[in-house]
């Protein structure tokens, strides 16, 4: 079976990819009323129309919809990322009258949106063991950079933020965590991992000391390994005064079966585009609570949501808040769709979503013939190419009809290609997976290097687009105007 829902014909001397034109470029043309007989208060010297007809523009974006792929297509199993199916019902929810409601309305009159956005943040305290969450952090990423600056307001409270400069980061951490503490301004001090995958306490136990704020730690980590030291971890940390931040990058191993509160975390982001199946941004509209323990919950962001003794719901500012990170409350209708989505499993449900998702992982590299250097993996696997470029091994892939792992990451293996296929996929659909591995495996590397050919775009020279990104239409030749 093959996912993809078009075979794209180029011309094969140049290799141009399929283009489809912009609908500005496919006017119809101009109205002219010379054949008609109108009062001269209704005339115009010219009328142009510059959108097609209805048809054209439904085969318009039917057409560049089949150009992509996404998790309505087939497997996606890009690792650390988990692109889970977003149910449809979560959709009609979000797009229910009551939902459309303006920020700046009194809280007297949101009580009902208020209601959800307290019931969220109760269901994400609860499921990651934290005191109290905000949701304001609008993407995954934000909401890292938040939780470091509550970091800094705390150690800042404690008169040690100067001297607290230092945030660990391990090898097999998310990628995004360096760059997330540089962003808050520390020196990120990267620890290599042991020989199993794992963080190695010696090590950690060199690194940290007074200059140290925080350790920035994904459990499962990167390669699908549970820290199985993570107490120990978390005694190192917290003897040399430093925090635990929890990259929540992974909570979708740990659903309803552990807690990162309980293992000794002190700060957590929640990706609920990844845990809870609200669509993943791409730039648009997405969330990342942060929740934190009891001491550090004065430091949230403001507003945030309380009940007050009378039952109502009200927004109020923490008494040492580090501030807005986002505009208003953050995305609202994300978060609603993440509130229905945890309502409707409920806690079985959760439960079942981290034991599929496991279970999925683990059938999925049992049949894939590549080296798997480390285990036993939870959620995720890491698998090497060999002596093959990754990058190859995914663009080969792509003719297979399904998207490739995310590769080269993490660096600690070889070529790597790491791949997540979550709890959505049946088990014809990981055989699809696991068969598309073997088939690009048996590929030459002159066709690997010609892939993909049955994608719309050819091969681009990826260090060219990347230096120079055309980030508009307006960059593209020939649209400058």
């Amino acid at each position: 079976m093959n996912y993809r829902q078009a075979t794209w014909e180029r011309e094969t001397d140049s290799g141009e990819p399929v283009n489809e034109p912009l609908l500005s470029e496919k006017r119809t043309g101009t109205v002219s009323h010379d054949d008609v007989d109108l009062p001269d208060e209704l005339v115009r010297e010219e009328l142009t129309l510059p959108e097609p007809a209805e048809p054209e523009v439904a085969s318009h974006y039917t057409r560049l919809s089949q150009m992509n792929y996404s998790v309505e297509h087939g497997p996606y199993p890009l690792g650390s990322c988990t692109m889970k199916y977003n149910p449809k019902f979560t959709e009609d929810v979000a797009g229910l009258d009551d939902g459309a409601i303006h920020p700046d309305r009194p809280d007297e009159y949101a009580q009902g949106t208020l209601a959800v956005l307290h019931g969220l943040q109760e269901y994400l305290a609860e499921i990651g063991g934290m005191e109290t969450v905000t949701l304001q952090p609008p993407a995954g990423a934000a909401g890292e950079f938040t939780g470091l600056l509550v970091a800094r307001a705390y150690h800042r409270s404690n008169d040690e933020d100067e001297k607290r400069r230092e945030v660990i980061v391990p090898a097999s951490a998310h990628g995004t965590n360096f760059a997330s503490a540089a962003m808050a301004g520390y020196d990120v001090v990267e620890l290599p991992s042991n020989d199993d995958g794992r963080v190695p306490l010696e090590a950690l136990e060199e690194a940290v000391g007074d200059s140290t704020a925080a350790l920035m730690l994904t459990n499962p980590n990167t390669l699908g390994l549970f820290e199985r030291n993570i107490a120990d971890i978390a005694d190192v940390v917290h003897d040399a005064g430093g925090l635990l931040y929890y990259d929540g990058a992974n909570l979708n191993a740990l659903l309803g079966r552990a807690r990162p509160g309980d293992m000794g975390f002190d700060i957590m982001h929640y990706n609920v585009h990844k845990t809870f199946a609200s669509p993943h941004g791409g730039g648009g509209p997405g969330a990342g609570p942060i929740g934190v323990v009891e001491e550090l919950t004065e430091f949230l962001p403001d507003p945030h949501v309380r009940e007050a003794e009378d039952g109502s719901f009200e927004f109020y500012e923490p008494e040492e808040s580090i501030g807005k990170v986002h505009g208003f409350h953050g995305n609202w209708l994300v978060l609603l769709k993440t509130y229905a989505y945890i309502s409707r499993l409920g806690d079985g449900g959760l439960k079942d979503t981290s034991a599929m998702a496991v279970l999925n992982a683990n059938y999925l590299a049992s049949q894939v013939d590549l080296d798997i250097p480390y285990g036993p993996f939870h959620h995720e696997f890491v698998a090497s190419a060999g002596d093959v470029d990754a990058a190859e091994f995914a663009k080969g892939m792509l003719d297979e009809g399904v998207h490739p792992p995310t590769t080269k990451w993490p660096e600690i293996v070889d070529e790597a290609l790491m791949t997540e296929p979550t709890e959505a996929l049946s088990k014809e659909q990981l055989d699809v997976l696991a068969a598309a591995f073997t088939e690009t495996d048996r590929k030459t590397s002159e066709e690997l290097s010609e892939a993909p050919t049955t994608t719309a775009a050819a091969r681009i020279d990826q260090a060219s687009a990347a230096r120079n990104p055309q980030l508009s239409w307006r960059d593209v030749e020939g649209h400058d105007e």
